[in-house]
Parts: C-alpha cells; structure tokens; sequence
C-alpha cells in the first residue's frame, strides 16, 4: 500500500492512497507544497494535478477521507462539516475524486490556519 506524510503547520499525518487512477496522478506529482485554504472542517489547495471528475466521483465524503477537486485541480482533505453540509457529513462544494483517508485521527488538521504551508511527500 502506497503511503504519504502530510505536514500542515505543526501538524503531521500519515494517509493510505487507494488504487486508482486519481491516486497515481497525485503520487506522480510528489512532492507537493503549498499553501492551505479553508472552508469549514476541509482544507484545500490546487496542485499540479488536471483530471475529470471520476466515475465514482460523489459529494458526500467520510471524515479522514482525501479528495481530488476537479474544478480547482485541488487537493483535499475533509475533517469534519463543510459549509456544504447537510448534517454531520463533510460534504464537497461539488463531485471529489476520493483517492485516500487519513490514517489515525483527521481531526488534528483543526489545528491547521488558512494560509499555513503545507507539504505532501512520499513514503518509501
């Protein structure tokens, strides 16, 4: 199982990639750094990284889980309820590529301000 480190702030987490295309794209592309967007419990941040909205691209997403926002090229990572939400569900602002999730707990990126570097690397 392909894994990744994700440094946000003074945060760090380890995720799973699953087997998918959107998955090897964004691995491809590793190292990544940028700077961290918020929208409620979601951060988010473009990347190198043009594809369409996949199959089984949805809206609704679980906690943990890591997303490919086709529309912004955009890295996500859903902690909690979005400005989307219809309940306790974090929900995307439209369709993600869901390509991974949070190993442990993804609550910690509460800990993570707008604007705040973050780093996406490989583990190998």
């Amino acid at each position: 199982m392909r894994q990744i480190r994700i440094t946000a702030g003074l945060v760090t987490a380890i995720a799973d990639l699953a087997d998918n295309a959107t998955a090897d794209a964004i691995w491809e592309a590793l190292p990544i750094k940028e700077q961290a967007n918020t929208w409620g419990d979601e951060i988010y941040f473009g990347i190198p990284v043009f594809l369409e909205a996949a199959v089984d691209a949805r809206e609704t997403v679980a906690v943990g889980e890591l997303a490919y926002w086709p529309p912004g090229h955009a890295f996500c990572i859903f902690f909690g309820r979005t400005p989307a939400s219809q309940g306790d569900e974090p929900r995307a602002a439209s369709a993600v590529n869901v390509f991974g999730r949070v190993a442990g707990d993804a609550t910690i990126f509460r800990e993570v301000a707008s604007g705040e570097t973050v780093f996406i690397e490989r583990i190998e």
